[in-house]
Order: C-alpha cells, then sequence, then structure tokens
C-alpha cells in the first residue's frame, strides 16, 4: 500500500513545481538584508563576514530545497536517531567541549566546529512530532502522554544549563511546550504543567542560577547602574536605535558600528546597525518580512494532512519567532541579554545552517502536504 496520496507529488520535476517560491524568496530576501548589514559592519568589506554569509546563505538555499524533497516518511524515520545523536553531541561538549566567551558550547570534529544546542532545536522538533503522531489519539490529551515529551525536553535542557546558556535552553523549552500544546494537550495538564515550571524557575533562580546569568538580569532591570561594565552593551544599542530616528543616518553611516561603540555587533546586535543605519522605517520593513515567512508557516501547517507534519512546520516556526523575538526584545532593551542571533541576519555558521534546514522541512510539508504516513511509518519503524 503506497504511504502517500495519489494527489502527492511522486518525481522531482512535480516536487519543484509544488514548492512555495514566495517562501524560498522571502527567505533569500532576509538573508541578503543580512549579507548587506554584515558588509556595513565592516564599513564597506567583504571580508571576513559578508562574504561567508553570503557563501553560507546560497549553499543553505540549495539545501532547503534539497530537505524538501524528501518526503515525510524519511523525516519520521531519522526523528529518533537524530534525537539520540544531538544529545550524545551535547554531552561531548561537556567531556571535551571548546570554551569560548566564558561559556562551553561548541564542539570540534575534525576541521569543523559545532554547537550541538542549535542542531538539538531542529532534532527536538522532529522526535517530538513522530511521537505525537504514532500516539493514539486517546493518550494525547492526558498525563500520560507527557511523561516522554517532558524527558525528551527536559534531558537536552539540563545539558544546555550546565554549559550554562539560559536562553537557549528557555527557546528549547518554549518550543517544546508548543508542540505539546499544538498535539492537543489538555488544558488542566498545561495549568499543572505551568505552576511545576514556575516553580522549577523559582528553585532555579534561588540556587543554581550562575552569577553572570543574575548580572544580566540586574542589567536589564537597571542598566544605568553601570554604564561602562554590566549595562554598557545595552545602553549603547539603545543610543544607537534612538539615534536612527525614523529614516537612519544611511547605508554604512552609523557610527555606533564604525566606531565601535558596540560590541557583538555582527551577532547579536545586528539589529541594531540596522536601526540606525535605516531607522524605525528599516526596522519595521524587516520585521514585516519576519512576519510574512510566519503567516506562510501557519499556512502551510493548517493545509498539511498528516499530524507529523502540522507538529515539524509549527516546532521550527517556533523556534525560528523566538529567535526574532528575543533578539529584538534584548537589542532594544526589552528583554535580558542572553545571545540569541537573529536568524538569517546574524553571522554565524552553525545557526545561518541549522535555521535554512528547518525551514526547509517546512517547504518540504508544503509540498507533500498531501500526505498521510500510517502511525510507526518511517526507515526504522
Amino acid at each position: 500500500m503506497s504511504v502517500f496520496n495519489v494527489s502527492a507529488p511522486r518525481d522531482i520535476r512535480s516536487k519543484l513545481y509544488e514548492i512555495n517560491w514566495t517562501f524560498v524568496l522571502l527567505v533569500g530576501l532576509i538573508g541578503a538584508i543580512g549579507v548587506a548589514m554584515l558588509y556595513s559592519v565592516e564599513s564597506g568589506s567583504w571580508d571576513p563576514y559578508a562574504i561567508r554569509h553570503l557563501i553560507r546563505l546560497t549553499a543553505g538555499l540549495g539545501l532547503m530545497v534539497v530537505v524538501a524533497m524528501f518526503p515525510p516518511r524519511f523525516w519520521m524515520g531519522i526523528a529518533y536517531p537524530a534525537y539520540l545523536g544531538a544529545l550524545i553531541l551535547l554531552v561531548g561538549v561537556e567531556v571535551m567541549g571548546v570554551t569560548a566567551g566564558g561559556a562551553q558550547r561548541w564542539i570540534d570534529i575534525g576541521p569543523i566546529r559545532m554547537q550541538p544546542s542549535e542542531i538539538m532545536k531542529i532534532a527536538m522538533v522532529l522526535a517530538l512530532a513522530r511521537y505525537y503522531h504514532d500516539l493514539p489519539e486517546d493518550r494525547v490529551s492526558g498525563l500520560g502522554g507527557l511523561i516522554i515529551p517532558a524527558i525528551m525536553i527536559g534531558a537536552p535542557m539540563a545539558l544546555i544549563l550546565m554549559q550554562p546558556d539560559l536562553g537557549t535552553s528557555l527557546l528549547l523549552a518554549a518550543t517544546g511546550a508548543t508542540i505539546v500544546f499544538m498535539a492537543g494537550l489538555s488544558w488542566w495538564v498545561i495549568m499543572g504543567a505551568g505552576i511545576f515550571a514556575t516553580g522549577g524557575a523559582l528553585i532555579y533562580l534561588n540556587f543554581f542560577i550562575e552569577p553572570y546569568q543574575m548580572a544580566r538580569i540586574q542589567t536589564f532591570l537597571n542598566p544605568e547602574e553601570d554604564p561602562m561594565g554590566a549595562g554598557y552593551q545595552i545602553l549603547q544599542s539603545q543610543i544607537a536605535l534612538g539615534s536612527g530616528g525614523s529614516t537612519g543616518k544611511g547605508f554604512m553611516q552609523g557610527t555606533q558600528a564604525s566606531l565601535d561603540f558596540l560590541p557583538e555587533k555582527q551577532t547579536d546586535f545586528i539589529f541594531t546597525i540596522l536601526g540606525e543605519e535605516f531607522g524605525f522605517v528599516g526596522g519595521i520593513a524587516v520585521l514585516g518580512f519576519y512576519a510574512l515567512l510566519l503567516a506562510n508557516c501557519v499556512l502551510i501547517a493548517s493545509s498539511c494532512k498528516a499530524t507529523f507534519l502540522r507538529l515539524v512546520v509549527m516546532g521550527v516556526a517556533t523556534t525560528f519567532a523566538l529567535y526574532v523575538f528575543i533578539n529584538v526584545g534584548m537589542v532594544m532593551g526589552l528583554l535580558p541579554v542572553v545571545g540569541v542571533p537573529l536568524p538569517l541576519i546574524s553571522y554565524g555558521g552553525t545557526v545561518m545552517m541549522t535555521v535554512l534546514f528547518g525551514l526547509g522541512l517546512i517547504l518540504g510539508a508544503h509540498v507533500h502536504r498531501s500526505a498521510e504516513p500510517p502511525k510507526g511509518a518511517g526507515l526504522f519503524g
């Protein structure tokens, strides 16, 4: 018996015809804005950031289309092995990880340096979507169906907290919670889990939080207390955003980047540079492109027949939306500084490729939206 409906595309040509090219165009447009901003950050130099970002973007767009060609059954088959592999890599960070910027978050595999926590964001989405696709409907809304997902979310969170990386662990928790909610969990269980999570957060804040993490919270609440120390980044970011006004100072005319007032300008604070050079109008335009991309994700999710595909789309889209929300809120001083990049615009190899891989899964969900793989379908199940 065929895994797919007769309406699902069966060959490469028909699959390419089914691709949502508007989605691809939006991704490419946002990535191109990143190239332009990284070019500006180095005062009109392609090296070292802009050219590498362009190469990764080009390769990543190709990867995105390739990923979209694989049927849902393939991704269901590798979901659990991918999750286990990402978990092993996170353990490897604790054993032989590379320390940079005061945190041990990277691992070297030959000439490649990767950040396993970024890989886990995609692997966890696939694994949770596979679990709920296979779970009988009468168990989805009950407490019993929550035990395994809680472990699947909690295990990588604990390992990431040890790095320490509070921002990524919270982002992982929010993505996992969204998938569990979208799967159809009972509101009573959700409220109970919320109370439990609140209690756990209070315990963490009182007994386990790292000094630098508490300093970030205190700086967020009162950055003026240490304007040349802990509060320097956020104050300089607010100055740059404010100086941009309505339409900005113009491309490559920003002073915060050219005079090196703003640390991490190519990664965490790239939106600040954009706001200074293109003002409120430019910032809103970029957020509008992000909103259009996310709206496409919601439309794709609603068109998918398979539970697996719907949950994958909403899981990846939630991670993407949280990246944007946290980064923009952070540079505006509305959220603590937690080191979350702006997707497709900030410089970074692992983040760029995992984001584009995840978007490829969403693109693939659109291509195979009519597919209805049975429970237990997959290369390994």
